[in-house]
């Protein structure tokens, strides 16, 4: 197994936009390219940093490159990135990386 880290920095204000087009576009999405999320978080002190981090889970490197490679090639997705970005990112950054799990680690 390989999990990915994915933090998103957002600017001020657009934390709404960016959990909209998760909920109502990006998860149907992830099902679609078996793009499993193991969670979502955001910052618990919002007013100091604007963040919102998952961690997804991917059979191997192979299987992850893939999902990414179909899901950016989507037409749904870059129509809905093009719509939701129409006053601007919704997102600074993205910090990605790719974990391996310790031989004892419950997440295998």
């Amino acid at each position: 197994m390989v999990y990915e880290l994915r933090t998103y920095r957002i600017p001020p204000g657009r934390m709404p936009d960016i959990l909209a087009r998760f909920a109502n576009t990006t998860m149907r999405l992830f099902a679609r390219y078996q793009m499993e999320v193991v969670g979502f978080w955001t910052d618990a002190r919002p007013e100091e940093e604007y963040t919102l981090v998952y961690l997804m889970r991917f059979a191997d490197e192979a299987a992850q490159s893939a999902a990414w490679a179909a899901f950016r090639a989507d037409a749904e997705w870059q129509e809905a990135r093009r719509t939701t970005e129409a006053n601007g990112p919704i997102v600074n950054e993205v910090i990605s990386r790719s974990l391996v799990p310790t031989a004892f680690s419950p997440l295998q």
